[in-house]
């Protein structure tokens, strides 16, 4: 199992795909918690929504909670949740850092 760090940095499709996942989705579920938490900025087609969802569950970060026929419920696991959170504190810093460095209200626009 490779360890959190080695799995840094997230793409924002893998990093929105496991925030919807704090709560048990079906694929169908996933692209449109998506869209709504991006503000529609971010709209997921099946084949990069299930390309993804088949890496994440290879690496254990989600896991299948139900099927029924075709339908998949998938949910994050531990250690999903520990990389989505570092991802997170990351990203915070990034945004910390380039807060520090651009500063003005012409960066803030």
């Amino acid at each position: 199992m490779k360890r959190i760090a080695d799995l840094l940095p997230l793409t924002h499709t893998t990093y929105y795909i496991l925030m919807v996942l704090r709560r048990p989705l079906h694929g169908y579920g996933i692209m449109k918690e998506v869209e709504q938490i991006s503000d529609g900025t971010v709209k997921l087609g099946p084949g990069t929504l299930y390309g993804v969802l088949k890496k994440i569950e290879k690496l254990q970060l989600i896991r299948k909670t139900d099927q029924e026929d075709t339908k998949k419920t998938y949910q994050l696991t531990e250690l999903g949740q520990e990389l989505l959170l570092a991802e997170f504190k990351r990203l915070k810093k990034l945004v910390e850092i380039s807060e520090k460095q651009l500063g003005g209200e012409r960066w803030q626009k």
